[in-house]
């Protein structure tokens, strides 16, 4: 009797132990993906900035530069509706896309802030991100509930941001901005959280698994570059 509940508790340790590393394993290549697309992102904002021809053509032409904002909008959300129908292929082609658009629409800040200051909150936000998800990842805590709020509260700092934009009040804005510091510090760790858990539902070599690893790579990315520029409104110096 001793050595069947021996056995059972060996077995039990062994697959805590094996599902242990492949959260790990999920998270890593999660983590690799967003420090991928941040790098892609810099680049073309870099790009983008230098290539004086090209900048010149999105100020002149400010229909373009809101259609690519609303291309970025629908690239997430067929990304998050469509992941399942599409191919390995098809989902990283978009990731990388998104990246690249996100860094073209990124560039106006390089002319709004000076580089020391975007430099000095990247280092800022990179901190804070590293911090909030090894808490979501270690955390006993079931975050489930902090991130209802958190959505809710998202929800409603797009609503005050939208009515904002006709309203050009400073205080509504100054609001939003210390509002979406904590609602974007708040959902790294329940983000975290979640896609550990769903980690341990998923098959890492399959190509449903490598996918899931992307779409979880796009939600930490979006966090992060949401946290960014909101951080950047207190942190930027302007030139």
């Amino acid at each position: 009797m001793d050595n069947y509940f021996n056995t059972e508790e060996r077995n039990v340790t062994s697959l805590d132990f094996e599902l242990a590393e492949a959260n790990q394993r999920f998270m890593v290549k999660v983590y690799a993906w967003i420090c991928f697309a941040l790098a892609i992102t810099g680049f073309t904002s870099l790009f983008v900035v230098h290539f004086e021809p090209l900048l010149n053509f999105f100020f002149s032409h400010s229909g373009v530069f809101i259609f690519l904002l609303i291309a970025e909008v629908l690239l997430v959300v067929v990304l998050s509706a469509r992941v399942e129908k599409m191919s390995l292929f098809t989902c990283t082609l978009l990731f990388l896309a998104y990246s690249i658009l996100n860094g073209i629409t990124l560039a106006p800040l390089f002319m709004i802030y000076t580089t020391s200051s975007i430099a000095t909150t990247f280092f800022i936000v990179s901190g804070t991100f590293a911090a909030m998800s090894l808490f979501g990842y270690f955390t006993k805590q079931d975050l489930t509930k902090w991130g209802n709020i958190l959505i809710m509260a998202l929800v409603g700092l797009i609503i005050a941001t939208v009515v904002n934009l006709f309203a050009h009040s400073t205080m509504v804005y100054w609001i939003t901005t210390y509002a979406g510091v904590f609602i974007f510090i708040g959902l790294v760790a329940y983000d975290t959280q979640k896609l550990k858990d769903m980690s341990a539902l998923t098959l890492e070599e399959t190509e449903e698994g490598r996918k899931m690893t992307i779409m979880g790579a796009l939600t930490l990315y979006l966090d992060f570059i949401n946290l960014f520029i909101y951080l950047l409104r207190i942190f930027g110096k302007k030139n």
